[in-house]
């Protein structure tokens, strides 16, 4: 696989869960980020093919810092988490840019990878 990783997330437990988690199934977890402008920094300086990016961050959502990255020529692709359903965000996940969505409880390497394949 060999996918680079930024993950983004205001929990670092969970940031911890999913680095283990993705480097457990072959992703290399290039950095992290816990707020929204520290994410739109390390993507332009890390360059990281996939940023799996959580939807409520203190300074920001997740739904902006999507755009944001989505719309750069050499952007990451873009992955949207959260502990709730995408039932809750109506068309925002698909207006954002991002590839997709993925609940934290349903984390996997092929949840990730059937949404870059896809994307």
């Amino acid at each position: 696989m060999g996918t680079t990783v930024l993950i983004v997330d205001d929990s670092p437990t969970f940031r911890s869960a999913a680095r283990l988690l993705l480097e457990s199934e072959g992703y290399e977890v290039l950095g992290e980020a816990g707020d929204g402008k520290t994410a739109v920094a390390c993507a332009s300086r890390l360059k990281p093919e996939l940023v799996l990016l959580d939807v409520k961050l203190p300074d920001t959502d997740g739904f902006d810092v999507a755009g944001r990255l989505s719309r750069r020529d050499d952007g990451p692709g873009v992955i949207l988490v959260s502990s709730h359903d995408l039932s809750d965000f109506g068309s925002l996940v698909e207006q954002s840019g991002a590839r997709g969505f993925v609940a934290k409880s349903d984390l996997s390497g092929p949840a990730i990878a059937a949404l870059l394949d896809g994307g």
